[in-house]
Parts: C-alpha cells; structure tokens; sequence
C-alpha cells in the first residue's frame, strides 16, 4: 500500500516569529510577524477556503491561491501531523530522513527550510547536527505547532532544539542576504507557492556556492497499477477520511488531489531547478514514485 501514500497533506508556504524563537546573532534578521488576528480557525471551521467550482479548474492558474492556501492550512494546522502519519502510513518521516541524507549537511552548514509548516523537516535536519536550522512559513496557525515542539524539545532534550528556530516569510520573497545558508529544503510546498519559479529563484538567490536545494513533491508513479491506486485512493478515499479526522470544512483535503494533478511532473520540475541556475540536477522516486526527492547544486564560483 505503499503507492497510496501520495496522501500525505502538503505542507504550507512560509510563519511567523515569536518571542520563544528570537534569532542568535548568527540569524539573519526578519521582518517581525503581524499582529494576529483572533484564534485559529481550529476543528469544525466554517472558514471555506476551497469552493467546488474552484477545484474545477487549475488550482495554480489562480490570482488568490496563496490566500486560499494560507486560510486552508489555518484550518487543519491541530490534524495536519495526524493526516500526513495515517494517510502516508507513516512513510512521510521516512521521506524527510531521505532528503537529509542526500542534503549531505555538514557541521558548519547553515540550513533554511521553507514551507517548514510544523516543522517536521526542520526537526529532521536538526538531529543532523548542522551549525543551525530555520524553519519559515506562512502559516501562523503551523508555526504555533511547531514552536510549541521546539519546546518540548528543549525541554526533554529529544532534538538540539538550541539550533533550532522558526519564523515567518514567504518562499518569494525570502527576508535574506544573498549567499546566507548552505543547505535550502522545501517539503510538499513548492505547488502551495503562488510562483514556483520566482520562489525556485530565491532559493537559488539566498544558497551560497556549492548549497545544495532539496524538494520533496508528489508525482504520479510510473507503474500502472500502483498508479492508478495511488490516484484513487487520493481521489475518492483520502478526502473523505482525512476531511473527517480533521473536520476540516476548508476543502484542504479536496484541494490537494487538484493540486497534485495539475502541477509539474518530476521532468518539468527538474527542468524548472535547471532553469533557475541550479546544476547536478538529481531527483530519487520514492514509495514506487508517490514522491520524488530532487536536488539541485548552486554552482561554485568561477
């Protein structure tokens, strides 16, 4: 059942800095969040992010998607982790353990992970044993998550949570200096972006030479069979029962079989990393192709 996995939500853009996460003077400075506006929209929401009509379409051919992304994540942040365990059958950690393997982190790396949402990667990254990692999102609701693991990190000393911060930003139009970090992931974000090749940019932008981009991202798996229960599952099975653990009334769980059909396959995306200036383009199938691991590598100077 390993090709159903693709059920996994997605996580979200790029949130905010409290006052648990001041950055170290090593820590390019951020913009401070904004002021947060009532409660999150937890369990039950009547906040409809998704329309019907709406997933009819090209869900990325759309002016307010980011909106639309950042009120939906809002809504399942309390079940986002829950979801992605049971519908990946807990293969979604397995996943981000792959992508720091061949992230190749060293101990003088500095790491940006983006579209960190709770901060499962960032978390992963930091049992590496980098110089630091900093999870961004946009998310408020998702970095109140993952802040509130940072602590109990630190508290039970389960993960160097003292590398360890996050903050709010957007994948766009990331808050650094050129050349700032070593190592830049993102998970099951890059479709959630409003313009995946200004953000596959600013990646390339914020790398130093010789940093290496990591993307995990769905695709569809290239065996026939595997294929086709991947897609029902994600199509007919997993809205239903992630829309009930979460109830979640956002249109989250219906968005994301949209959103994985009508974006970049594995080809394209590799060819949208090249475009950006990134070489040693590398991309790994994982789960029978449900995900696809890619790397790219800022080329050193001249």
């Amino acid at each position: 059942m390993l090709g159903v996995s693709r059920a996994i939500a997605y996580a979200p853009l790029v949130t905010s800095h409290s006052s648990n996460d001041g950055p170290d003077p090593a820590t390019p400075s951020m913009p401070e969040a904004a002021s947060r506006s009532g409660a999150a929209a937890g369990p039950g929401s009547a906040d409809t992010a998704w329309r019907e009509e709406e997933l009819a379409g090209n869900v990325h051919q759309r002016g307010d998607k980011p909106e639309k992304v950042r009120r939906m994540f809002a809504a399942i942040a309390g079940s986002y982790d829950l979801n992605n365990r049971v519908h990946s059958f807990w293969q979604d950690q397995r996943w981000r353990r792959f992508a720091v393997k061949v992230a190749k982190v060293g101990p003088t790396d500095e790491v940006l992970d983006v579209a960190c949402g709770t901060g499962d990667l960032t978390r992963a990254f930091a049992k590496a044993r980098p110089k630091r990692v900093l999870g961004v999102d946009f998310t408020t609701e998702m970095l109140d998550i993952a802040r509130a693991r940072r602590v109990r990190d630190e508290q039970s000393g389960s993960a160097p949570a003292i590398i360890t911060s996050y903050a709010e930003g957007d994948a766009t139009k990331l808050a650094f200096a050129d050349g700032s970090f070593d190592v830049l992931s993102i998970a099951f974000g890059i479709r959630n972006v409003g313009e995946p090749a200004k953000a596959l940019a600013e990646f390339f932008r914020v790398l130093r030479p010789g940093g290496r981009l990591i993307i995990l991202e769905f695709d569809k798996p290239g065996f026939a069979p595997i294929r086709v229960l991947s897609e029902f599952y994600t199509s007919r099975v997993m809205p239903i029962t992630a829309t009930l653990i979460s109830r979640d009334r956002s249109g989250a769980y219906k968005y994301l079989p949209r959103s994985v059909s009508t974006f970049l396959d594995r080809e394209q995306l590799a060819q949208g990393v090249r475009t950006a200036g990134f070489g040693e383009v590398q991309q790994w199938p994982l789960s029978f192709g449900v995900c696809v691991c890619t790397r790219g590598v800022k080329p050193a100077r001249s």
